[in-house]
């Protein structure tokens, strides 16, 4: 055995049997987890040089390492895991020198890929994790007008002939004039 994974909130622990290992929800892996927030594929440990290593595999609730969100990451003994809410304790004796610790300050890595949010295709046929959480909450501020490109949809009927009745303004149409407003 080449360590443990131990759940904090109770459980059996989960023996670390080989130098890679690929954890997620279907069968066909490594260690299964069975709970819908883990992804079909969600993460790899391999064991590099006495050192353990976890990678996310574009899963969609990530990991994270002592409460933090990461691409990927060295563990060191004692270190708790987070594969989507499920934590570990992380049991095993290492050996030789301590890996370095992942470059942080690597320019050539944007902060949404440190973040583990890289704008990537989702491997299970979900949504594309590309798209800003502001986009994603209708929040984004939409281009005036005269900036926006002409409508493909054809152009309404002439209105009846008659006095026009005014609707009531939805909430819809109050906010979109409030955010456009420069109040």
């Amino acid at each position: 055995m080449l360590g443990e994974l131990i759940p904090t909130g109770g459980g059996d622990p989960i023996p670390l049997l080989k130098s890679k290992l690929l954890i997620g929800r279907r069968d066909e892996c490594d260690i299964t987890l069975r709970f819908p927030n883990v992804s079909s594929h969600h993460c790899e440990l391999e064991l590099i040089d006495g050192y353990w290593q976890i990678r996310d595999l574009n899963s969609s609730n990530g990991i994270k390492v002592n409460g933090t969100r990461c691409p990927q990451n060295w563990l060191l003994p004692g270190d708790e895991v987070s594969i989507a809410k499920h934590k570990f304790e992380v049991k095993y004796t290492a050996v030789g020198p301590a890996p370095t610790p992942m470059d942080a300050f690597d320019p050539a890595v944007s902060l949404m890929e440190k973040a583990g949010m890289a704008g990537r295709p989702n491997p299970e046929g979900g949504e594309d994790i590309s798209m800003s959480l502001m986009e994603k909450a209708g929040l984004e501020r939409r281009p005036p007008a005269s900036k926006r490109p002409p409508s493909t949809k054809p152009a309404p009927p002439p209105a009846a002939a008659g006095p026009a009745k005014k609707k009531p303004e939805s909430d819809e149409s109050i906010a979109l004039k409030w955010l456009e407003s420069d109040d």
